[in-house]
């Protein structure tokens, strides 16, 4: 029997039912920024962003593969992270080093990046610090 892995309309709707932008405190937002991840497994893991005043807070994409890693995965089949006003926005730098650490097949992790684009984290990252120091230069 063979399962249908969610599409990324599916995971579009998971990660703007996730956004609900709120102030946790005078020094904390959350929630303006929600995402979802598709595991190996076909399981979606979502997350919201934490904005904190002296910037330790995290991405929702952390957050997604938090919850991921605690359910114990760590294989990203696919992810897109959308702003408060649902449009998809691509990872940052942090989120895409981050992901791509998780689990040695993650480059191809395929990312929305815009309506119809889709990349994978190894495209997102040229000339990766890994391939660098494999290389021997």
């Amino acid at each position: 029997m063979s399962t249908m892995l969610p599409t990324f309309d599916e995971l579009l709707k998971q990660a703007r039912s996730v956004v609900c932008p709120r102030r946790l405190s005078d020094h904390a937002d959350a929630g303006g920024v929600g995402a979802a991840i598709l595991s190996e497994s076909g399981r979606v893991y979502t997350g919201v962003c934490i904005d904190t005043a002296c910037s330790m807070g995290f991405c929702a994409e952390h957050a997604a593969a938090a919850a991921m890693i605690t359910a114990g995965e760590s294989r990203v089949v696919k992810m897109v992270a959308v702003g408060w006003d649902g449009k998809i926005m691509p990872p940052c730098g942090r989120c895409r080093e981050f992901i791509s650490q998780l689990h040695d097949l993650n480059g191809d992790t395929q990312v929305m990046v815009a309506q119809d684009v889709v990349v994978t984290l190894r495209e997102l990252l040229p000339h990766g610090w890994r391939e660098a120091e494999s290389s021997g230069n």
